[in-house]
């Protein structure tokens, strides 16, 4: 009796809604809940914006955003982006599902679409990646680049997804397949370094691992960034900020950064995101990609026949205050135009979603003053609805909650995280101390003392040792606001005490210094220092003593030259790969190391 009534609640709910009559073609489902939609409902799907775990009635803790209820209901959005890492996956999961049931009420019963930023590595950074917290922890995508393994690659993404899907994020807002060629750039550590060809192989690759073999219900979208490739910003700045907004080429290289996205679109990714940055001096218009109609139509939608999901980049519209502090839009060569005229531009660039953003109210302006016409919202209406359909949300927008921590954090996704973290762990020099034995006295700098107390005795000051080991991480310099701060801009030359206290540490006791190189520092002096120099991409104090004591094998290679010096940067053109003259350690650059059962030897 209970099938029966569930089948006639099924094809009530097919007559009111004939839209998820799943036996029809998606373009037909489509166009019947296009045909349904009041232009209040279409303007809500164009506005993709941030979100955290709240109760739905409360007001939002990201940068203090309405509740979603408000989001939901009154402004009819179904698109965001979740920050913040939560304490288990069936937290997320029970969390998407309150916000599922809440969009099922509503009229139309249009199902959310959850993305996030990477959250498997170790970075933490609002405004680009989120700490792994319980899912499976793996290097940061440089240190994927590290190991070049194009399967290794896919099986993280095919890990991921699982995780992904179980606690309901159905859009990865990554990979980032810019080029890293200008040394001094913020977000390089989500890319897959300086050389072209393997950033398109690895980005297929982890495309592929993301969507699966077909697209489908089982699937994550790929939103892939930053079009037409970041990198080659003006003396390295980010162009989150006024003072990076300027993407220059003076080496000629527009079409080589191009080069990764073209295996992008051969590997099937679903959207595309432009970049803040504005080109200066090319033949493109000198306006931010996300508003840049040569760009965006021209080059994406012509050139390349790109016919997926185009969504800007964050905050281009509106002002936004964040940590306290005033961050202007992000409206590079258009800042002169109001946030109505700036939704116009973008809109005419060939865009579909204002990445977060959350002013429906203006695009519904602009389509009763006939500045935009309904039609114009109906050709990225269908592009946003299709993508939702072909997902499967319609007919289960719902997460096992109790299957969820089951998934997420799973042991076998967990060893292999851990095992890739030690992979990745490039050795650059070594003067014969490495691997060290075991049960060695053991002085130790930025590893927590219950961890080395596992490999070594742990003694207090470097007299006292046989080996130390020191952990910095990459140079950066203060900027002006707590955002800044969290994209690593500026010099990449280790502070003078920094330099003088490993000299000191190293004319008492054989050392190895491992850096965490989110940007290619440069160890010149380090390395004249110290016994052996380890980079890592990603890596816990328990993977790189791993390494150091020959229980495991570091496989990693660099991903871009480090440079020399701080004058070869600046010399260096930021659009042109391996262009900073004589390079300490060039691309492809690392040592093997003996590997022992349980450790080394003595």
């Amino acid at each position: 009796m209970t099938d029966v009534m569930n089948q006639q609640s099924q094809a009530d709910a097919v007559n009111d809604r004939p839209w998820l009559d799943a036996s029809l073609a998606v373009d037909d489902r489509v166009q019947l809940l296009l045909d349904a939609m009041t232009v209040e409902e279409k303007a809500g799907l164009f506005f993709h914006t941030m979100i955290a775990i709240a109760d739905v009635d409360e007001a939002n803790p990201a940068f203090g955003l309405p509740s979603a209820r408000e989001f939901v209901e009154a402004r009819h959005m179904t698109h965001f982006n979740l920050l913040g890492a939560a304490p288990t996956g069936r937290e997320i999961a029970a969390w998407q599902n309150e916000i599922q049931r809440l969009a099922a009420s509503t009229r139309l019963g249009i199902p959310v679409t959850l993305s996030t930023d990477p959250r498997h590595s170790f970075s933490d950074n609002p405004g680009a990646a989120i700490t792994a917290g319980p899912f499976s922890q793996w290097p940061e995508t440089l240190g994927l680049a590290a190991i070049r393994d194009e399967a290794l690659v896919e099986r993280f993404g095919d890990i991921a997804r699982q995780e992904y899907t179980a606690v309901g994020l159905r859009v990865a807002l990554h990979p980032q397949v810019d080029l890293a060629t200008e040394p001094r750039w913020a977000r390089q550590t989500a890319t897959f370094g300086e050389d072209a060809e393997l950033a398109g192989r690895l980005g297929a690759a982890y495309i592929r691992g993301f969507q699966g073999e077909s697209f489908g219900p089982g699937s994550v979208s790929t939103m892939t960034k930053h079009f037409p490739g970041g990198g080659p910003q003006q003396d390295g700045e980010d162009p989150h900020f006024a003072y990076g907004r300027e993407q220059i080429y003076p080496g000629g290289q527009f079409e080589l950064h191009l080069k990764p996205f073209e295996a992008a679109f051969e590997a099937g990714t679903r959207q595309i995101m432009p970049y803040y940055g504005m080109p200066v001096g090319t033949d493109y218009e000198e306006v931010g990609f996300g508003f840049n109609k040569s760009v965006i139509t021209g080059l994406l939608r012509e050139r390349f026949g790109f016919d997926g999901l185009v969504c800007t980049d964050w905050g281009l519209i509106t002002d936004a205050e964040i940590f306290g502090d005033h961050h202007p839009a992000r409206a590079w060569g258009v800042e002169e135009l109001s946030p109505k005229e700036r939704v116009a531009k973008v809109l005419d660039a060939g865009a579909d979603q204002f990445g977060g953003e959350a002013c429906p109210e203006l695009l519904l302006e602009l389509v009763a003053d006939g500045t935009i016409a309904e039609e114009r919202l109906d050709a990225s209406a269908r592009r946003i609805l299709r993508e939702k359909f072909e997902l499967g949300l319609f007919e289960n927008p719902f997460v096992d909650e109790d299957a969820a921590d089951g998934i997420v954090g799973r042991a076998d996704f967990r060893a292999a995280g851990e095992a890739a973290q030690r992979a990745s762990v490039t050795v650059l020099t070594n003067e014969g101390v490495l691997p060290f034995a075991r049960g060695v006295k053991l002085y130790v700098e930025g590893i927590a003392l219950d961890v080395a107390a596992s490999f070594g005795e742990v003694v207090q000051t470097p007299a006292q040792a046989d080996i130390a080991v020191l952990r910095l991480q990459a140079p950066y310099e203060q900027r002006a606001t707590a955002f800044e701060n969290f994209f690593h801009a500026g010099s990449l030359a280790f502070a003078a005490d920094v330099i003088e206290h490993v000299r000191s540490v190293a004319a008492s006791v054989p050392t190895v210094v491992d850096v965490l190189v989110d940007r290619p520092a440069i160890l010149t002096e380090i390395a004249d220092a110290a016994a052996s120099v380890t980079v890592n991409w990603g890596a816990s104090a328990e993977a790189l003593l791993d390494v150091l004591t020959g229980a495991a094998a570091p496989e990693g290679r660099l991903p871009f030259d480090l440079p020399r010096s701080m004058a070869a940067v600046e010399a260096s053109r930021p659009d042109v790969p391996f262009d900073t003259a004589d390079p300490l350690f060039r691309f492809g650059h690392g040592l093997e190391l003996s590997c022992v059962e349980g450790g080394a030897a003595e």
